[in-house]
């Protein structure tokens, strides 16, 4: 099988050492062409060029952002052209896509896990989310955040440009900080579907599955009912009181994570469609990647849209 391994040289979690491994792996068993990246959306233009260069399968090696920019590529292969497989290895700091589907997080028990899914032919069809506005049309695996995580991401991203590495620690800190300093107590986002819009929203989260992220080890979980196979759901913060935004905010470290009614909070299950909107221009990201300020953001549902290894 002729395989494209897309390779992210920043990825965190692993040395140059341990990428050779991974590849002398993954060529004992695949026709495999390694290529690293070199700037922002190179994985993107890669995987979208796979169909046309005789490649079958995509390996990628990163973080969260990496899987986001070959998604795109893959899902806008030209037609005409069948899509690559897809399959994914750990290299950043959260991986919240990867370890979704099972995925060891160790890079080289990954490399082992997916080797022996593409021996055993055994894949996994699921559904990804699909952002458009007048800014946006493109995907997302796991979450789309509006407001106060999207201020966590684009301030680790300024801590990122001046040499700090983006721990879960310095998502912690950045994310604590930035709540007492007051970020999430701006009601201006509205979150609307079926005809029905609620107003006067604090926070609002899109999500394609379930954790929405994770603290270190330990998985937040807002929508603990949303899956690959089924439609998104939705989380919208309702009241902003220090007190039980806290409680609200534990409630999803629990295993069975937050509760699907609650007081200061409102959430969705399995949408084909929503819509968040704010008064004013808000921070906004997808699958931890901060992608600006939006006023609006239209979210779809895409059944059955990727085939991965896993």
């Amino acid at each position: 099988m002729r395989a494209l391994f897309i390779v992210n040289p920043q990825a965190t979690t692993t040395t140059s050492r341990s990428r050779e491994v991974i590849l002398a792996a993954l060529a004992s068993e695949l026709d495999v062409t390694p290529v690293e990246t070199a700037y922002r959306d190179h994985a993107r233009e890669l995987a979208r060029g796979a169909a046309a260069d005789g490649y079958e399968l995509v390996l990628s090696l990163g973080g969260d952002g990496t899987v986001n920019e070959v998604v795109n590529g893959l899902l806008t292969t030209p037609e005409g052209l069948p899509r690559p497989r897809y399959a994914v290895i750990p290299g950043g700091s959260a991986n919240v896509f990867i370890r979704s589907l099972g995925v060891p997080g160790d890079p080289v028990e990954a490399t082992g896990a997916v080797l022996e899914a593409i021996r055993a032919g055994r894949e996994r069809e699921i559904g990804l989310g699909r952002i458009t506005g007048d800014q946006d049309d493109r995907y997302f695996t796991f979450c789309a955040g509006f407001g106060w995580d999207a201020d966590v991401v684009q301030q680790v991203e300024q801590e990122r440009g001046n040499g700090r590495k983006a721990t879960p620690a310095l998502y912690a800190e950045t994310a604590v900080k930035l709540f007492f300093r007051g970020d999430i107590r701006d009601p201006s986002l509205s979150v609307s579907n079926d005809g029905r819009s609620l107003e006067d929203v604090y926070f609002a989260l899109v999500t394609n599955t379930t954790p929405w992220t994770y603290a270190g080890a330990l998985p937040l979980q807002p929508t603990p009912a949303s899956r690959f196979e089924l439609g998104l759901d939705a989380f919208a913060l309702t009241q902003s009181s220090h007190a039980l935004t806290g409680w609200v905010l534990s409630q999803m470290f629990f295993p069975k994570g937050l509760p699907a009614r609650g007081d200061g909070y409102v959430t969705w299950h399995d949408q084909a469609s929503l819509r968040i909107s704010s008064s004013h221009p808000r921070a906004f990201q997808i699958d931890g990647e901060y992608l600006g300020e939006r006023e609006e953001v239209n979210f779809h549902s895409v059944p059955k849209a990727l085939r991965i290894f896993c």
